[in-house]
């Protein structure tokens, strides 16, 4: 049993062990191996144990992180898991979607000293995949039944993470979700090669074993009414998360063969499931023998070229605005990709798609572009050069980003308020909503983000619904008396 720790300085850095590029990208699974028990031990010990933790600043769920990778250096795994599950609805996700070099890797003290961060979203993974193993992970059972209800529009991160916290305080928990299965995003939006998606099915059973509802196939108005659900829960969370795909406006943008990400990464997917698309068999949505450009540099542009390599893409170019350092994906990512045989077009931006005959997609015409001064955001500005250069391809994906819904009409709720880029406008405080007793969180809030930002949402916003149920109670207990 390992009993020290501060082991940074003779035990180097490792992830687990990468599965090989020809082999991966042959098929959609997870590329990283599980930790070994040993190897899960040393890599823990590295933890330096700060009086001052910066991973726990860096992570948005504050996770007690020091503790846990004692822990597990000590093989205490059962104590790991529940002081990692205290703050975290779903650790075994997170560790394996999260941008920990942005995050809590990123200012490790270790890191930062130059001995290498400690891995901690692989340890995080190891030691609740072991937990599921040895049956540690159960359903909620909460200490008392409460007969208030709530209700929660849409079963992404955001939704399961305040439906869990509010069926651990013993409410009626009611899940309303567009789609078939429940996951959001963690099941149509990321591909399996990050996150498979038995993953994600068993923590919806365990909800479901929890005494959780789940009302799938529902739309929020148009198969019911916002109106209906709050007359049927005392409060009400949305957290729909945002679609709404954002575009660009270039010359040929209407041709045959461009797609948004979103409904291509949904489409392969589902094809994953089994499920039968028309258009993924006629060719619409695959991207099997053809020559694939993806627009944008963030996290769901590594996800489209991952996929399309693996769909059997002959060539699959991405272009982005800006250099490698200033690209929003994660490096890990790039890295992944590269390794599998994605080029990368730096400082490149669309200025055209190039049309065939037929009006079908040949190729996308590309301005490089230089970085000037900084932007508002703080960010070096993309100018434009007097270079071009065309990229042949057959199909074009669409990975620029997402914006919110417009949710005031499509839950014919006009007074629902929301900013100027459309998403709902809350008291922070309360994370209560213009609508009395309507509460919202994740991404409809704070714009397109990281899941375990969505996962901190949801926990804030389900105490908040808590403390207004319980105040709902008192009242009405003392008008009974």
């Amino acid at each position: 049993m390992t009993t020290k720790m501060l082991k940074f300085i003779n035990v180097d850095p490792a992830m687990p062990d990468k599965r090989d590029a020809k082999k991966r990208k042959a098929d959609f699974d997870e590329i990283y191996d599980q930790f070994s028990v040993e190897a899960a031990q040393d890599q823990a010990s590295r933890c330096s144990q700060c009086g001052v933790p910066f991973c726990q600043q860096g992570c948005p769920l504050e996770n007690n992180i020091p503790d846990w990778l004692k822990l597990a250096a000590e093989d205490r795994l059962e104590e790991a898991y529940a002081v990692s599950a205290a703050t975290n609805n779903m650790p075994e996700i997170c560790g394996r979607i999260c941008p920990q070099d942005r995050l809590c890797e990123g200012v490790c003290t270790i890191e930062q000293s130059g001995h290498g961060t400690v891995t901690i979203g692989s340890i995080e993974k190891y030691i609740t995949d072991t937990a599921w193993e040895n049956g540690w992970v159960k359903p909620v059972k909460p200490v008392r039944e409460r007969q208030q209800s709530a209700g929660i529009i849409g079963a992404g991160p955001g939704g399961l993470a305040a439906a869990e916290q509010l069926r651990r305080k013993g409410y009626q928990v009611t899940v309303y979700d567009r789609y078939d299965r429940g996951g959001g995003l963690l099941v149509y939006g990321i591909p399996g090669f990050k996150l498979e998606k038995d993953v994600v099915e068993r923590r919806i059973k365990r909800l479901e074993d929890s005494g959780i509802s789940f009302h799938f196939n529902c739309n929020v108005g148009k198969d019911m009414t916002l109106a209906a659900i709050r007359k049927a829960h005392d409060t009400v969370l949305i957290a729909t998360g945002v679609y709404k795909p954002r575009d660009i406006k270039v010359p040929g943008i209407g041709s045959d063969r461009i797609l948004d990400a979103l409904p291509y990464l949904t489409a392969s997917n589902r094809v994953g499931f089994g499920d039968t698309l028309e258009e993924f068999n006629a060719g619409g949505m695959n991207a099997a023998g053809k020559r694939v450009v993806v627009i944008g540099g963030g996290d769901t542009a590594m996800d489209c070229v991952r996929t399309a390599i693996r769909q059997g893409a002959e060539t699959v170019t991405c272009l982005y605005r800006r250099d490698r350092t200033n690209m929003p994906g994660s490096q890990r990512e790039v890295k992944n990709a590269e390794e599998e045989g994605v080029v990368f077009e730096w400082l490149s931006a669309p200025e055209a798609i190039l049309e065939t005959a037929e009006n079908s997609v040949r190729g996308v015409r590309a301005r490089r572009m230089r970085l000037g001064a900084p932007d508002a955001s703080g960010r070096q500005a993309p100018e434009k050069t007097d270079q071009t250069f065309d990229a042949p391809a057959d199909l074009v994906i669409k990975a620029l980003g997402f914006d919110p819904e417009d949710l005031p009409a499509l839950f014919e709720e006009p007074a629902l308020t929301v900013n100027r880029w459309g998403a709902i406008r809350v008291d922070f405080k309360t994370m209560e909503t213009s609508l009395p007793g309507v509460y919202a969180a994740g991404d409809i809030v704070r714009g397109a983000s990281l899941v375990v930002w969505a996962i901190r949402d949801g926990r804030d916003a389900a105490e908040e619904m808590h403390k207004a149920m319980k105040m709902m109670a008192g009242a009405g207990k003392v008008a009974a008396e």
